[in-house]
């Protein structure tokens, strides 16, 4: 496993065709550490699932951008409200225009999608891509997530191709606010 810091992935044009071609990596967040890949390359969204023993249940997306969002998603007035505060620690749940914009293993076929977009640099990133980038935490399914080197699960670590660091992380994963139906759920945290 390759452990690259930030100045090094910002400048590395490299690494952006890496995960453009399949690259399963570790990036942090403006919460904790995620594991991602390309949201519209089934194979490497299904190498995740491996890795996190996870077979089902949607993954979330950090998605490129607000107009992204808008262009590809359902949004009514209270998804409008919502879509106001990001960037921030929030995961949303919409409803999908069409499923056809990332890969069906994302979302295990469902028609809604759980979509972020950090408070954080590397969400400039995704924006640079173009494209959604799956956002889970980095751990095996039930474990502990990571937030430093000192508890990243060995297993996942042989299985990505690199790791982006930046120091321990002292956040919690982002609270999930379900925008799919008239009552909206706000997951405590």
């Amino acid at each position: 496993m390759r452990v690259i810091e930030k100045e090094e992935f910002q400048m590395s044009p490299e690494l952006s065709r890496k995960i453009k071609s399949g690259a399963v990596f570790i990036h942090p967040t403006d919460t904790i550490y995620g594991l991602g890949c390309d949201a519209t390359n089934s194979e490497a969204v299904n190498k995740i699932r491996e890795l996190k023993d996870r077979p089902s249940q949607p993954f979330s997306v950090i998605a490129p951008s607000v107009d992204w969002i808008r262009k590809h998603c359902e949004i009514n007035k209270e998804a409008d409200s919502w879509l106001k505060k990001l960037p921030g620690p929030y995961t949303l749940i919409l409803n999908l225009k069409d499923q056809n914009n990332i890969a069906p293993e994302v979302n295990d076929g469902l028609k809604t999608l759980g979509i972020r977009i950090p408070e954080h640099w590397f969400t400039s990133h995704a924006q640079k891509l173009d494209v959604p980038i799956v956002s889970t935490s980095s751990n095996r399914t039930g474990g502990d997530f990571m937030t430093s080197m000192d508890n990243l699960d060995s297993d996942i670590g042989e299985g990505v191709d690199f790791i982006i660091y930046e120091g321990e992380k002292n956040g919690r994963p982002s609270q999930i606010i379900d925008l799919t139906c008239s009552d909206i759920t706000i997951q405590k945290r």
